[in-house]
């Protein structure tokens, strides 16, 4: 409770002008994919912008193109997905984790 005013969140009217801007100033975009093998626990978040979809069209086509990394979740069994709230507490757990680790 109170994290929001702590967790750097950026709102934007056109998400893919404010994604190159952002990579303008060195950051690089993740977004979340289920078309792509790569894993989120493969990924050091240092200046990384996080965009995760939802639930049911996951992230935009346009974003994806722009995308220097795209990762998922791995999952046992036969989930597919999980609810986009779920899947940003999952990585932004991972985004601590390694920031504790690396103190």
């Amino acid at each position: 409770m109170g994290a929001i005013f702590r967790v750097k969140i950026i709102t934007s009217e056109d998400l893919v002008k404010t994604l190159k801007e952002m990579k303008k100033h060195k950051f690089k975009v993740v977004a979340t994919s289920l078309q792509t093998n790569d894993s989120i626990y493969d990924i050091y978040y240092n200046k990384k912008v996080l965009v995760i979809g939802n639930e049911a069209n996951g992230v935009s086509d346009d974003v994806l193109n722009i995308a220097d990394v795209k990762a998922k979740i791995p999952m046992l069994g036969k989930t597919e997905s999980l609810n986009a709230s779920v899947a940003t507490s999952i990585i932004l757990y991972e985004y601590v984790r390694q920031k504790i680790s690396n103190k």
